[in-house]
């Protein structure tokens, strides 16, 4: 027998935002000594300390102007803020999985927009 949880809701987050989220977490446990941190929750820790480049604030910033782009879903936005893209074969692995391509001028414009941020 195979209990499921029921998915309440869904919400994108950059890696940044889980940082901050996370790092509370860790604020919180680290006051209270009989609490470790479980191996799952200190791996994910070390990796958004790795890889969280922007601030979370910078980071949301930047979804939002993505977002006023054609062509940019949510999902991509947030990929996008989290992976900065430099060049265009970097925003296009991005794109690889889309039923649609970029053309040269539509990917710039992106570029342009995480270039502000970077």
């Amino acid at each position: 027998m195979t209990i499921f949880k029921e998915k309440l809701d869904e919400e994108y987050i950059t890696i940044s935002e889980a940082k901050s989220l996370l790092n509370e977490v860790e604020d919180e446990r680290a006051g209270d000594e009989d609490r470790d941190l479980r191996y799952e929750l200190a791996r994910a820790i070390e990796h958004v300390n790795r890889h969280a480049v922007l601030e979370a604030e910078e980071s949301r910033d930047l979804v939002d102007d993505l977002l006023e782009l054609d062509k940019v879903s949510e999902e991509i936005a947030h990929r996008i803020a989290d992976l900065l893209p430099e060049d265009r074969t970097e925003l296009r692995a991005i794109y690889a999985n889309e039923r649609f391509a970029l053309d040269g001028e539509e990917l710039d414009e992106i570029l342009d927009v995480v270039a502000k941020y970077v």
